[in-house]
């Protein structure tokens, strides 16, 4: 396993642990009755089940998890939460930001790996397709409707970016 796809993998993991803290902040503050909650609960299964899977591919490559992963949790968490508070078109416009994000970071993966690695490219391609029908999930449901949502969609874009830096190295 090269450091490339180590890297790729603690980052991905990261990112994926990152959203399941996002809609449990969504969740924890709107319920599960609010507008878009069967939404946000529907992502939030999908995320589960992609961190879960490149939990088990960190483990069979025996790949560590990013350390900064306390930091993560706590700050998904809060994101969500505070979305969450804003309304349901904030809790969207998170979604579609952190989406259009990781869909163009999994398509930089994809273009960087080529075919080196079958296996991991299989997995983000998938996951690449589950994360842009979140992002088209979020804009159908409101996500351009939420207050400041050009400087909302902005800062948790760049925060996104951010977080994927560090994940890759530490």
């Amino acid at each position: 396993m090269s450091n490339r796809e180590a890297s790729m993998l603690r980052v991905n993991q990261a990112g994926e642990f990152g959203a399941t803290r996002i809609y449990a902040g969504q969740l924890t503050v709107m319920g599960d009755r609010a507008p878009g909650a069967n939404e946000i609960l529907a992502m939030a299964e999908s995320e589960k089940l992609h961190c879960e899977r490149f939990n088990a591919l960190l483990a069979q490559r025996r790949v560590r998890p990013t350390a900064l992963q306390p930091l993560w949790s706590a700050a998904g968490f809060a994101l969500g939460a505070a979305t969450a508070l804003i309304g349901p078109e904030a809790v969207m416009a998170c979604t579609a930001a952190v989406e259009t994000e990781i869909d163009r970071h999994y398509t930089e993966q994809l273009e960087e790996l080529g075919e080196d690695d079958p296996e991991l490219s299989a997995m983000i391609r998938e996951f690449r397709d589950d994360e842009r029908a979140h992002r088209d999930t979020a804009f159908a449901s409101g996500a351009e409707r939420a207050p400041g949502y050009p400087f909302l969609f902005g800062a948790i874009q760049l925060g996104c970016r951010a977080a994927i830096a560090l994940s890759k190295r530490i």
